[in-house]
This record gives structure tokens, sequence and C-alpha cells, in this order.
């Protein structure tokens, strides 16, 4: 059999590379790492991979990214692998380290941009663990605009303690536990031995989970990609797929700006609302249009969360993990079932070459007997859970997550707190009571700088059973593991002079999720006075990545992005 023939459509930027006698010199480079007389007539396809040792959520990537390597040889391509790096939020949660967590989705799009367009790769397929990776990759997929798929490398099985599932979360919350005197050290210290039985990203609707749910349904990954677990052959299969895939839109010359398109970003937005998804999919689809250069704003969420109710009883508010979901069908039952509703639309292209339509077609539905998503006429909310806040605290905007076990309002005194740490070691200490309101402030994309998640607080007020007794709210953000009442992306924040900037301890704050106002009761006088006598802090970083990303980004209303 002859080897597949491509012409220089299909060679467009590595043909730039290797081709010619004045490319003499880069072919004998490209000798040194394996390529042949024939691969130099070859497309070549970059395997973006986030294999390191530092997560779970990326250790395993290094043997998915070989598998792609394969099925775009056995497509006639030539794959070159490349590394990017992840950090792990669950590892550096609650330290200085989590500042660098945001920071980190910058450095991954930037890096994959900056190889892959100077490699001359004509196609990518790029593998993503840890949360900051989806919307990295994207942010770079987007931006390059060749033929590109990306593969989630998957959700982790749940650990067990005494006959029960837990996650990470379990070991955040059994911390607050500890605290107020429930469990023992020695149970803390069980709980956290089990917690994580291997590779794989955190398993309920957290970020990562909600991230590749997203990218699923915007098309850029194959069909139930998002509910693979780490740990299957289904993987591995799927890697293989995308190596496979990336050729095939190579060949048609079907780029991401084919597929990402606003009526794409509305589907995903949907979709993260169905499956009841982290406030952090906000900020990243924001990211993530404006690196395609399609129009999203924050009203979209609103427009979509009036419509769509939540199905999904996933954690972090509800009882199952993403490896349930896979158990039963995955994603893809739920956006068929979408698609009838006529809350999505099928006509978007995705990376398999077809629509979103054609690929639903032969979906099966949900066995009858499971109760992890629900019909649409029992939802386990009758809207979307991710409300837009506005009010005199928050005229830009700030995201509740809202899952109706809260309650729809709150209103109590600020406790104020200029870092995360003061707010933990406060509430841990037992000085946080009913009643309040935990303002955490001079965290946001410049004044973290980072915008760090606040999930050690959050997860230490549900940990002290005061969950639907104190509410928080900061400029910072929230894992996708926490929940209770919680608001976060307050913008503008406080280090640019936010009103965040102006409150103190006692002021009465008033949140209404019905009417999505969040209101520090303050008259526009007072809070006038307030911000004339108010001065800036002091910038925490004066030199390297977080000093430049402090600089550079822009708020978190329109994705904390840096260009």
């Amino acid at each position: 059999m002859s080897a597949k023939k491509f012409g220089k459509d299909q060679r467009l930027y590595s043909s730039t590379i290797v081709d010619g006698v004045e490319r003499a010199p880069s072919r004998s480079m490209l000798r040194a790492v394996g390529f042949s007389d024939a691969d130099f007539k070859k497309p070549q396809i970059g395997i973006a991979s986030t294999w390191s040792m530092v997560t779970p959520c990326n250790m395993h990537i290094n043997r998915l990214a070989d598998e792609a390597e394969k099925g775009v040889a056995v497509a006639g391509g030539k794959a070159v692998q490349f590394n990017t790096i992840s950090i792990s939020d669950g590892i550096s949660m609650g330290t200085e380290g989590m500042k660098y967590s945001l920071v980190s989705r910058e450095i991954i799009a930037d890096s994959i941009e900056a190889v892959t367009a100077c490699e001359g790769f004509d196609g990518v397929v790029a593998f993503g663990g840890c949360d900051k990776n989806m919307p990295g990759c994207l942010m770079a997929l987007a931006r390059l605009n060749r033929p590109s798929v990306f593969v989630y490398g998957g959700s982790i099985k749940p650990g067990s303690y005494c006959g029960k599932d837990i996650d990470i979360v379990s070991v955040f919350e059994a911390v607050g536990q500890h605290a107020k005197g429930e469990i023992s050290s020695k149970v803390l210290t069980e709980i956290e031995r089990c917690a994580i039985p291997g590779e794989g990203s955190c398993g309920g609707m957290y970020t990562a989970n909600t991230m590749a749910s997203a990218i699923e349904a915007l098309g850029m990954a194959l069909p139930n990609s998002s509910s693979r677990v780490a740990a299957s052959k289904d993987k591995r299969e799927e890697s293989h797929a995308a190596g496979r895939a990336v050729m095939h839109l190579v060949e048609k010359n079907i780029k991401p700006s084919d597929i990402l398109t606003r009526t794409a970003f509305l589907n995903a937005i949907t979709v993260v609302m169905a499956l009841g998804g982290s406030t952090n999919a906000v900020l990243h689809l924001l990211a993530m249009a404006r690196a395609a250069k399609v129009r999203l704003k924050l009203a979209d969420f609103t427009a979509i969360g009036k419509k769509v109710p939540v199905l999904a009883d996933l954690k972090p508010s509800g009882k199952y993990v993403m490896n349930d979901l896979a158990q039963i069908g995955g994603v893809a039952p739920l956006m068929a079932r979408l698609m009838r509703e006529g809350l999505i639309d099928g006509n978007c292209m995705t990376v398999t070459g077809k629509t979103l339509k054609q690929n639903l077609a032969l979906v099966k539905p949900y066995p009858k007997k499971q109760d992890i998503i629900r019909p649409m006429n029992r939802p386990i909310k009758k809207d979307g859970h991710l409300v837009i806040l506005k009010g005199n605290l928050a005229p830009d905007g700030a995201v509740a997550k809202i899952s109706g076990k809260e309650g729809l309002c709150f209103e109590g005194k600020a406790v104020v707190f200029n870092s995360e740490e003061q707010a933990l070691k406060k509430i841990l200490g037992g000085s946080v009571k009913a009643g309040h309101v935990v303002v955490i402030r001079y965290e946001g994309p410049q004044g973290g700088p980072g915008m760090r998640e606040m999930l050690s607080p959050t997860s230490a007020i549900m940990g002290r059973g005061l969950g639907k007794e104190v509410a928080l709210i900061t400029d910072g953000r929230f894992s996708g593991g926490s929940h209770g009442f919680v608001i976060g992306h307050i913008t503008p924040e406080a280090y640019v002079g936010g009103p965040l900037a102006l409150v103190k301890n006692g002021d009465v704050i008033s949140i209404d999720a019905s009417r999505r106002s969040i209101e520090v009761k303050l008259s526009a006088a007072e809070l006038a006075r307030r911000s004339k006598a108010w001065k800036p802090p002091r910038p925490k970083h004066k030199t390297g990545v977080l000093a430049k990303y402090a600089k550079l980004v822009g708020p978190a209303s329109e994705g904390a992005v840096t260009g």
C-alpha cells in the first residue's frame, strides 16, 4: 500500500520549515529527533502535552499523548510531541502558590502558541488535565487557528472511606470538621490517605470537568471526551482517535474559527448550566471567546440562566461524581436532550468534521432507572445556578453560584479581611458566626495578583456547619469544589478602588439572587466619602511573572486575560 500524498495546502506551515535547498539545516536538526525523508512530505502535527508529576490530574497524559502520536501516524502525518506546564490548584490551595494558578492559564496559552507557530505545525492535538489546562489550550488553539483537537485527560475515580465515596473536597471539608472538633486527627489522616486513588482530575462537577464538558459542547473535543475516566481503555482509544481526527481536519481545512462561533459558545454555557458547573466557567469562557474573537458578555450567562434548568445531581452540591455519569452514558445524552428541547443549536461544526446534530444522532438516552441527570420536568433547580449579580458593591458584575439549597437571599454584617489567610484563620478559630458576610478582598486579578480560589475558606465554613448561615464574597474566585452562599469575581476589584475596598466591619450587605443584586447598605454620599479617603495598597510583587501579570491583566468581567 503506497503512502498517502499531501499537497502544500495540507502542509501550509511545515512546508516553509522543511521544503527547499535552503531549509537543509532545519531538516538536519529534525533528522536528529527522528524524521525520515518521507516525514518531510507529511503534515506535521504538534502534540501539546501537559504531562508532569506535579499533580495526579496530569500524571498519565504522556501515555495518552503517545496514543495520539500513533493515531496521527496511522492517518499519514508526522507527530511531534512537546510539553507545557501544569500547576496543581488542589496542592497550592490556601497558600501564596495559588496566585500562580490563573497565571498558568496564560503561560500555557502563550507556550503552545509559541511552539506551534515557531515550529510550523500544520495542526495540533492539545491535552489538558488540571483546571487551567483546558482554557489555556483552547485560547492557544483559537489564536493559532490551525486544525486542532482538544483531549481531556479524564476524571479521577472516587476514593472510598467507610464505604462512602470521597474526593479532594472531602479532605478540605474534613479540615473544618476537625477544627470544630467533630472528627479526630486520626480520622482526618485516614480521609487524607484514601481520597485520591490515582490519576485523573478532581471527580465532581468542579472546574476541570466543567471546562471539559464546555469544550465538548463547543465542538472542539470528540463526542463524550469530557466524561471518560482517566484510567480507562476508552480514554486511550479516544486519544488515538484524536490523532486521526486532526489529520481529517487538516485534509478538509477545518479550523477552530469554523467551530468556535458565538452559537457554539452559547451551547457551551447551556451545558454548563444544566450540569451545575463551576463559576470558573464564566471567567474561562469569556477568555476563550476573546481569543476566538467572539463577542461574549456576562449578560449572555444571565439570559441563558433564565431558561436553562440545573439537571445534574453532581458534586459539590449534589451526590454524584463524573465517574457515575460516565457509567450511564456521559455528557452526550444530556446534550441530545437539550438539543431536542431547543436549548442548544445542533448546526454547529465540530472536530469530527460533522455537525453537533450529526454527532448526537445515534446517542442513546440515559437508562430509565438513574437519578444523576433529572428529567426536564423535575429539575434540581428550574433555572441556572450561575447568577450574575450587580449593585453598588459590584457595578461591573459578580458571579454567584446558587444551587438553591442555600436559599436565594442573604443579609448580614460584614467581617472584612484583606487576604485569604486572614479569613481562614478566623473561620477556623470560630470568630465567624451565623449572620456574618465574610468579605475577602485584595485577591482580584491585579490585587492578588492572580485571583486565588477560596476553597479553603468555603470548605472551612461548610466543615463548621455554617453553610446556610454565612455568606462569603470576594474579588477573588472559587474552586469548582466550593459550595454554600458564595459570590466571587466582584468587579471592579478592591485593588483598583472598587466599592469592595470601602466596606468596613459591621456594614450591612444584602444579596438577592432573585433580583440579581448585591448591595452594601450605604448611601452614595458615604461611599463617595470613603472613596476619597481610600489609598491604594502597594503592589505585592515588583518583579517576576506575578508582577508582569498584574500590569497586563484585565478585569474578571472580561475574562481576566493579559492580551
